[in-house]
Parts: C-alpha cells; sequence; structure tokens
C-alpha cells in the first residue's frame, strides 16, 4: 500500500513528469515552448499570422534540405556538401534556363523545365559521388562529402566567375519564388509534396526500413538480406535531390544564379536534425521531428532578427543549439538506459 502512494506521488511530481516527457519526445518541443515565450516578450509583431507565414516561408529552404539530411544521419553518416550542391544547381539551372530563354523568348515554359532539369541533375552528380565514394570505396563520409563540397564550390565559381547569373524567366520567380495559392506560398506545397512522398517512403515501404537498419547495424543488415551498398548510394542521392530542388526553388526566390548561397545549409540542417532527435549513431529519427526542427530553427532566426540582434550573434547561437540538442540527446540515452534497467 505504501509502495502505491510513493508511485503515485513520483507519478504526480512535475519533475517527474518532465523527464518523462522529455524521454518520449525529447529536447525539441521544450526549445520551442521557450523560442515562443522568449521572442513573444522580445517582440509584439512575432506572433501574428503575418509574420508566422514569413516564418513558414523562409523555413521552406532549410526544410527540404534537412530531410534530406536526416538519410544520412539515419544510414550513420551525414552531408557536408549540402550547400555546395544547393549552390551548383542553382548557377547551372539558371545559366541553362536564361540561354535558352534568351534563345527562344516565346517558350517560357519549356525554359524553366529545361533549367530545372539542368539544375537538379548538377546536384544528383554531387550525391553520385558522394554515394560512389561512401559506398562502393568506403571512404568516411566526412571525408567524402567535404571533398565534393570544395569540388563543386570551386566548379561553381568557375562557371559564374562569381558574378550572379541573370536574364531568368520572369514567370520563374512569380509562381515558384512570389507565388501563392490560398493564401500560402508556393515552395511551401512543394515541401509538403516532398515530405508526404518520403513519408509514405520511409514508413510504408519495406526499402524505407532499410536506412534504419543501415544506421543501425551494417553488419546485421547485411547479414539480413538488405543490400547495403545500393542503400547508402541511393541515401546520398536522395539527399543531394533534395538539395538541388531547394536550390531551384531559393534560385527562383532571389531570381539570379548565386555560387555563394546555401554556405550554412550544412550546419542548419544537420542542426535541425538533431534538435529533432536524429542521432548522430544512425539509426534513430523521426521525419516529422525533422520538419519541426526546421521550422524551430527558421523561427529563432526571424526572432532574432526581429529582436535585431545581429548575424554574427545568430550564427553563435545556432551552434550553441546544435551543441546543447547534442548534450540532450546524450542525457536522454541515459534516461533511457536507465529506465530498461
Amino acid at each position: 500500500m505504501a509502495s502505491n502512494t510513493t508511485a503515485a506521488r513520483t507519478a504526480g511530481n512535475p519533475a517527474d513528469v518532465l523527464k518523462r516527457l522529455f524521454v518520449k519526445l525529447g529536447i525539441l518541443p521544450f526549445l520551442l515552448v521557450i523560442a515562443v515565450i522568449v521572442f513573444t516578450l522580445m517582440s509584439d509583431n512575432f506572433l501574428t499570422p503575418r509574420n508566422l507565414m514569413n516564418v513558414l516561408r523562409q523555413s521552406v529552404y532549410l526544410m527540404i534540405v534537412s530531410i534530406g539530411q536526416m538519410l544520412a544521419l539515419l544510414t550513420g553518416g551525414f552531408d557536408l556538401s549540402v550547400g555546395t550542391t544547393l549552390a551548383l544547381s542553382s548557377v547551372v539551372g539558371a545559366m541553362a534556363m536564361s540561354a535558352f530563354y534568351a534563345a527562344f523568348p516565346d517558350m517560357v515554359g519549356l525554359a524553366i523545365a529545361l533549367g530545372c532539369l539542368a539544375g537538379i541533375s548538377a546536384g544528383l552528380s554531387i550525391g553520385v559521388m558522394n554515394g560512389i565514394g561512401v559506398a562502393f570505396f568506403k571512404v568516411s563520409p566526412f571525408m567524402m562529402s567535404l571533398g565534393m563540397a570544395s569540388v563543386g564550390f570551386g566548379v561553381a565559381l568557375y562557371l559564374t566567375g562569381g558574378v550572379p547569373v541573370y536574364g531568368l524567366p520572369v514567370a520563374f520567380g512569380d509562381v515558384f519564388g512570389f507565388g501563392m495559392l490560398f493564401g500560402i506560398p508556393a515552395p511551401v506545397y512543394v515541401a509538403a509534396l516532398l515530405v508526404l512522398v518520403l513519408y509514405l517512403f520511409l514508413y510504408r515501404t519495406p526499402q524505407g526500413r532499410y536506412f534504419y537498419a543501415v544506421g543501425g547495424n551494417l553488419k546485421a543488415a547485411s547479414l539480413s538480406g538488405i543490400n547495403t551498398t545500393g542503400t547508402l548510394f541511393f541515401t546520398y542521392v536522395l539527399c543531394a535531390f533534395f538539395a538541388a530542388v531547394a536550390g531551384m526553388l531559393l534560385t527562383a526566390r532571389i531570381d539570379t544564379g548565386e555560387a555563394n548561397i546555401g554556405s550554412s545549409m550544412p550546419l542548419e540542417s544537420i542542426a535541425a536534425c538533431v534538435i529533432a532527435g536524429v542521432s548522430l549513431r544512425g539509426g534513430v529519427g523521426r521525419l516529422e521531428n525533422v520538419v519541426l526542427g526546421a521550422l524551430f530553427i527558421g523561427l529563432v532566426q526571424n526572432g532574432m532578427n526581429l529582436a535585431r540582434i545581429e548575424s554574427y550573434l545568430q550564427t553563435v547561437v545556432l551552434g550553441a543549439l546544435l551543441i546543447l540538442a547534442v548534450i540532450a540527446d546524450q542525457i536522454r540515452l541515459r534516461y533511457v538506459a536507465s529506465l530498461k534497467d
């Protein structure tokens, strides 16, 4: 009887309730609540519908890159070349689109389609090289993606000479950069479609579970009959695809092809995943949490802009959040282990 009373008191203890919520949900819900409270107090404009829609629009590009980064993390690696992939797709896509549009100004739709195809194909080439290096030659994902980041950035600068690419069709920016449907920006629909398709693939097909199996235990996955080499290769191709799509959407937004965009994407995408509970050890993570993680980073950046915090300090805050998320993940794992014992 006494033990039941003690258990009831423990269950009702606020600290114990928070601990169990932390173990079950991770650090992200707590960070979201804190961020909303802090930035609401710092700015009256933070919680307005207009600003929240602005946060959603700004977070779309990071969200798309982050769901690709999640796949790399699930398999026990990561992709440091996503920023370069985004930039190279922007440059190549813009060059192809502007060249075709200049030659055939009446074929706007075809120019946009060919430009997007060229940009995404250029981004995929980086993913293919990463996949070959990691899957077939067993190169460390860190070294392979870091090397490809340098190669891709050099190619983008060589193609443009560091000068932005202009001459894109006005319709490209009007539709994919600033277009609205039912009051929601067009890039949000693209992101929602990509998230939905990836969700169905990850959690409704056997192949989707392979990412978790490979990241959880590579040898066990191989012994189970999973094509681990093909899975790893496909992982980095998919990661590059999402970064390339984000690159084309961002190109539509700024109306130019830029070799210098996306430099912060590797850090921000990894931070969004880790804050969302994706394990750096592989095999653990949920897609819907990563979407919230990207929105959280967009929320923090927006809040700091409204509070007029300098961009240099914003980078410090983002790095600190990443460190905090990693530490929180380690504490959470210890709690989980203690509960099992």
